[in-house]
């Protein structure tokens, strides 16, 4: 059987020590620059000992602010990925106990969440098989006797007991892209579910009800685009494809996250890994409720992956990990509907690896902002679960 990738494989994941060149666009960036005060910066993961990775958050219109991620995990490619879910009654003050959503006999990876118009939510996820290759290395690896020894075979032997929770032909049709549905407020959840594609941080909810979701058709043809939801997320289907630049290999597009702007046009950000622009966010647009697009542009941007937020005085927000020195995050402003975007803003600096990343903001009653991301701590063996509070001013 083919072994199968994760985006982070293929998109390399030590993007840190790969040097890139910003290629502006005469329309990407804005003058004005907003200031942000910091609040507070911490860890608000439960577990140190394990690897936490890729989150999304997202605030219900009670005040809630849910947080799923891929945890449960020993490293950045495992087979014990599983999808968690934390909850904040105080604006990201406190944070309850992880909730386990999805435990699959593969790698549950990232981890997007949504409240729909009528108060479901949805929680989403990608299945790998990439750690098998992994494991063929580690099965050959030869190691003198002494500690290294016993401790290389006592993880051998959890990694094969996980891989063999089912058959081969099991672990295969266990590949996809998934989804679950709750309409009580998280207390029950449905069984998951197929849907058309895949992207970190999951669907959008639009004025007019619907909820589109932005992504890419993994373990398919790989295309990119935009599915569409009339039902409250039960059913999807594909609405449109976003065109590549003449030149792109569209296979080269990933990981999607699209919002709308105050004038109702659609904004969709794109990580991009083709020449010119190589992993800069590229943007798409639709003013007709996504049934087409524009060819993706650059606005300027180094940095990836984007996630989109409107906020209740119409500005756009983009947040993004900024994998270069200084390593950290970073989240622009725009006031004109995303035709141009802010000079970038601090969020965090100071990330030891590029292992690190995949902000989502959330915008408190107060006027405050919550960030969470992950990121591999100084004298930490694993990524962890990070958390920024701020405000703009």
């Amino acid at each position: 059987m083919p072994v199968q990738s994760t985006r982070r494989e293929f998109l390399a994941v030590g993007a840190a020590t790969i040097i890139g060149v910003v290629v502006t666009s005469s329309r990407a960036v804005h003058a004005a620059v907003p200031k942000i005060e910091m609040l507070e910066r911490r860890v608000i993961s439960w577990k140190p000992p394990l690897y936490h990775g890729w989150p999304t958050l997202a605030r219900r219109k009670n005040g809630e602010l849910l947080l799923v991620f891929s945890g449960g995990r020993e490293t950045h490619v495992c087979p014990f990925g599983r999808v968690e879910m934390m909850r904040s009654h105080d604006d990201g003050k406190s944070w309850g106990w992880p909730q386990v959503l999805i435990d699959g006999p593969i790698d549950d990876r990232d981890a997007g969440v949504v409240e729909t118009a009528k108060g479901s939510l949805l929680v989403t996820t990608f299945t790998s098989l990439a750690y098998e290759a992994t494991l063929e290395q580690m099965e050959k690896a030869t190691l003198p006797p002494g500690k290294a020894k016993l401790e290389h075979e006592l993880l051998l032997l959890e990694w094969r007991a996980a891989h063999n929770r089912v058959s081969a032909e099991q672990r295969k049709q266990e590949v996809g892209t998934w989804m679950i549905r709750s309409t009580d407020g998280g207390v029950t959840w449905s069984a998951r579910y197929t849907v058309p594609l895949n992207s970190p941080h999951g669907p959008t909810v639009l004025r007019d009800g619907r909820l589109i979701y932005a992504g890419k058709a993994l373990w398919k043809d790989d295309r990119i685009g935009v599915c569409e939801s009339k039902d409250d997320g039960v059913t999807w289907e594909w609405l449109a494809t976003i065109p590549a630049r003449p030149g792109d290999d569209p296979k080269q597009y990933h990981e999607l996250h699209a919002v709308e702007a105050s004038n109702g046009t659609l904004l969709a950000h794109i990580r991009n890994h083709n020449s010119p622009n190589e992993r800069e966010t590229l943007q798409s647009e639709s003013t007709d409720g996504g049934q087409t697009w524009s060819v993706p542009h650059s606005i300027g941007v180094w940095g990836l992956p984007s996630h989109l937020l409107r906020l209740r005085d119409g500005r756009l927000l983009m947040s993004y990990g900024h994998r270069r020195q200084p390593l950290g995050n970073l989240a622009r402003v725009s006031d004109d509907n995303g035709r141009s975007w802010s000079e970038p803003l601090t969020i965090s600096d100071d990330a030891k690896s590029g292992d690190m990343g995949y902000p989502s903001t959330v915008e408190c009653a107060d006027g405050t902002f919550v960030t969470v991301w992950y990121e591999l701590l100084v004298g930490s063996p694993n990524a962890q679960l990070r958390q920024a509070r701020w405000r703009l001013s």
